[in-house]
């Protein structure tokens, strides 16, 4: 782990105990409304592998690991994923694991059938991001689901909502990153000015026709 890697790490262990409730009042609705709107998009079938990245105390992926069959949450921060576990023990669910993993590399070599991930990719740099969005794309998913602060408007808002830590991309630079590396973008939440959900689908193959499109929800 590179150096601003471990250091973030440190900095969520640290406060990985109370995590859950650290969102201030004004941030929280729009933090649940994001996370909501990333298990809805998700939509796993009984039978899918899903990849939660930068899983953090596993809020996403325990939601997921309802409907899925298999959910594996990797995160840099061993406080997070201590929580994690202890969460999903607490739930009794046995169809999720915890681990260290990165957006560059998620120290998971199984197949994987719908990677999500909620406040996590804006702690990256743009360049490093489009390198998390090529790591992505190679783990030939069907479906991306990407939560987080993203900028509909400017990208320097005069009342940002999020300060500390939040580097964001613009929604349209995401898109055009998810376009370049073979993705299909199928939907746009816009949460708030600063917070999206971004649906990114990898197009399949009509062998009777040549033509390439989206997997649509009823074709499930």
């Amino acid at each position: 782990m590179d150096e601003s890697l471990r250091d973030l790490a440190d900095r969520f262990s640290q406060v990985a105990d109370r995590y859950d409730d650290e969102h201030v009042s004004d941030e929280k609705p729009v933090y649940d409304a994001c996370a909501s709107f990333v298990v809805e998009h998700a939509d796993p079938r009984p039978d899918d592998v899903v990849l939660d990245l930068g899983t953090g105390t596993g809020l996403i992926a325990l939601a997921l690991a309802e409907d899925a069959g298999h959910v594996v949450g990797r995160d840099i921060s061993d406080g997070m994923i201590e929580q994690a576990r202890s969460k999903a023990a607490d739930s009794g669910l046995v169809n999720v694991e915890f681990g260290y993993g990165e957006f560059r590399d998620s120290h998971y070599d199984g197949e994987v059938d719908i990677v999500v991930s909620n406040f996590a990719l804006h702690h990256l740099p743009d360049e490093e991001k489009r390198e998390a969005i090529e790591a992505i794309a190679d783990l030939a998913p069907r479906r991306f689901v990407l939560g987080d602060a993203m900028f509909f408007g400017s990208s320097d808002p005069e009342e940002p909502l999020f300060g500390h830590g939040v580097d964001a991309a613009t929604a349209g630079t995401l898109v055009d990153v998810l376009t370049d590396v073979g993705f299909v973008v199928t939907a746009v939440e816009r949460v708030h000015d600063q917070v999206g959900v971004l649906v990114a689908e990898r197009p399949v193959d009509d062998s009777e026709t040549g033509s390439l499109f989206a997997e649509s929800p009823a074709e499930k």
